[in-house]
């Protein structure tokens, strides 16, 4: 069994902005490379978990997404970094599927290829529906971070609160 860190996108892993599908917007983190680097020579998986409603919108498609997904791992990998899986859900709030955030379809299709700890993982998302879907899942552990979507901290039901994946490390390796 393998610990993992299941990482939402949008707000963590890039600079949040509405309906992101370009390249061209797309700015990592300040942060991201050295964060995930570390995370992976201390034996941690990762995966991540994004929900994007733009899809079913029709702000963009299924292959604008899947070309800025392609990117994003490309430039990952040059920087020395694997994400293991990608999942993502194209349906809005509407749809009422299984795989919309703070559901559990996303984590659940990881977890038919991975065997994976959730006792020794963590989920690090900017929203209240990352955290829930932590929880529904089973995953022991969870980071929100200040970088993406505003929350009450007072309300958040995180283990940790923190500013960016900048610091992510200094929680989950500490």
């Amino acid at each position: 069994m393998q610990k993992a860190v299941f990482l939402d996108r949008d707000g963590v892993i890039n600079v949040e902005k509405d309906y992101l599908y370009k390249i061209v917007d797309f700015e990592f983190m300040d942060g991201t490379f050295e964060s995930l680097k570390k995370l992976q020579e201390n034996g941690f998986l990762l995966f991540v978990i994004t929900n994007q409603s733009g899809i079913s919108r029709g702000f963009y498609t299924i292959e604008d997404f899947k070309r800025l997904n392609s990117w994003m791992l490309d430039v990952l990998a040059e920087n020395r970094i694997k994400i293991s899986q990608v999942e993502y859900c194209p349906h809005g709030p509407e749809d009422e599927c299984e795989c919309r955030k703070p559901k559990t379809g996303m984590i659940d299709n990881i977890l038919k290829k991975h065997e994976i700890d959730l006792e020794k993982s963590w989920l690090v998302g900017d929203k209240t529906s990352d955290i829930v879907c932590a929880k529904n899942a089973n995953i022991k552990n969870t980071i929100q971070v200040k970088s993406g979507h505003d929350f009450d901290e007072e309300k958040s039901s995180a283990d940790y609160i923190c500013q960016s994946i900048k610091d992510i490390p200094d929680i989950i390796v500490s």
